[in-house]
């Protein structure tokens, strides 16, 4: 979500004259887009924030503006705190700097909301709904991105269009609750009507969205992405937790057998799906036998990618104020290390039953003198031979895996 935020700022940005720097000390405006989804994050912000120090006072006149989850509704103790910080602004609230380089440097902002989409590129993100309801108790986002808010599927499917005759080929549509896309619209409105319309729009070849809840996940949107040409298949479902008693503690409305049996009809309705999810290991009291809950869940359902994370406290969050976080940090550790071992063997095998297979790969772009793209199932693919153009589709044949990508020779017609 907030490489989205800052693609489209930085679009919006560079339409009004401004050119990208590579060095934040140089540069005339600074934007530090913050995540504060965990406390380390936000002590990489802080410290990011405070190297911009001195540079502002060798230079005056440069802009710093602090913008995402770190910026609340209030921002007296932040102004107390970063007195060199010129503008703050929440998430999505892309106005105040706006405003500010209009006063300040007399540019003529007038119509860069309406009209903010991301800087051109193969592949790009698409906020469709802001904040979430759900109040996991581990969890900030709702406090700092506030309630779930949906934009409708007229302003997405423009924007779509837009992205399109810029040259973009595939979409992500984001949420912090993708799922619940349009509960807050009048009527009916869902997730996979937006998907149809979306899949209408001519140029775009691929679209994806993230991040579900298994709570939200509803046949609707299950058959679309079975039954629509350009929804890719591969879902984002995060678990968190694998024992029914920590996931109550969480606050997560299910249990691990009704998480088992969503995934059991996601792939009875899309036999070729890729699955991918998020954990947390050592959240508040989870005992030994509870976590090996988790790693029996992984196991038996084989994800194609895990994104793990210890648990850390939250300042705010309900965990934060009615649990305590009594799980050492080296079992912390240790379990994170049992999950990210495991998961290592289980993808191992999952790519190597892909060896010789042809899938349709999109290219992103070249590393190491190797030109690079994903399938349709959010695979990294490498190809053998001479570069490829971003934007091209091609068919590769799959020659060589591993846990963390493929390796494959382009079929010709």
């Amino acid at each position: 979500m907030n490489t989205a935020d800052s693609e489209r700022l930085q679009g919006a940005l560079e339409g009004l004259g401004f050119v990208y720097s590579n060095s934040k000390q140089d540069a005339d405006l600074v934007v530090l887009n913050t995540c504060v989804v965990r406390q380390n994050a936000e002590n990489k912000a802080v410290g990011t924030l405070t190297s911009l120090k001195p540079s502002k006072q060798q230079n005056p006149n440069k802009i710093i503006a602090l913008m995402g989850c770190m910026v609340g509704p209030k921002t007296e103790s932040l102004e107390k705190r970063f007195p060199y910080v010129d503008v703050f602004m929440q998430p999505q609230q892309y106005d105040p700097l706006l405003q500010f380089l209009s006063d300040k440097m007399d540019i003529n902002t007038d119509g860069c909301i309406q009209n903010m989409t991301a800087v051109p590129s193969v592949t790009t993100f698409i906020p469709i709904i802001h904040g979430c309801d759900k109040f996991c108790s581990f969890c900030i986002i709702p406090y700092r991105r506030g309630r779930e808010k949906s934009r409708g599927i007229e302003d997405i499917t423009l924007e779509s269009e837009r992205l399109a005759a810029r040259g973009v080929k595939e979409i992500t549509l984001l949420g912090q609750n993708v799922d619940s896309y349009g509960h807050d619209l009048p009527g009916s409105t869902n997730l996979a009507q937006l998907l149809e319309s979306i899949n209408s729009v001519k140029g775009i070849e691929r679209i994806r969205f993230l991040t579900s809840h298994p709570n939200d996940m509803d046949d609707n949107i299950i058959d679309a992405i079975a039954n629509l040409d350009k929804v890719c298949e591969n879902i984002n479902l995060p678990f968190q937790a694998g024992h029914n008693d920590v996931l109550k503690n969480m606050r997560r409305g299910y249990t691990n057998e009704e998480y088992r049996s969503l995934i059991q009809k996601i792939r009875d309705k899309i036999p070729n799906v890729t699955l991918s999810t998020d954990l947390i290991v050592g959240f508040c009291g989870e005992t030994n036998e509870q976590f090996q809950s988790t790693v029996d869940l992984i196991t038996d359902l084989k994800f194609d990618k895990i994104h793990s994370a210890a648990y850390s406290t939250r300042e705010g969050t309900i965990a934060d104020r009615k649990m305590i976080d009594n799980v050492p940090q080296e079992v912390k550790k240790t379990r994170l290390k049992i999950i990210n071992d495991t998961q290592e063997k289980i993808v191992r095998e999952l790519n190597l039953a892909l060896l010789g297979k042809t899938f349709e790969v999109l290219i992103e772009g070249e590393k190491e003198g190797k030109s690079f793209g994903r399938n349709r199932n959010d695979k990294i693919v490498f190809l053998d031979s001479e570069c490829h153009s971003p934007g091209e589709l091609i068919n590769v044949k799959i020659n060589k895996t591993s846990p963390w990508y493929l390796n494959g020779t382009v079929i010709t017609q």
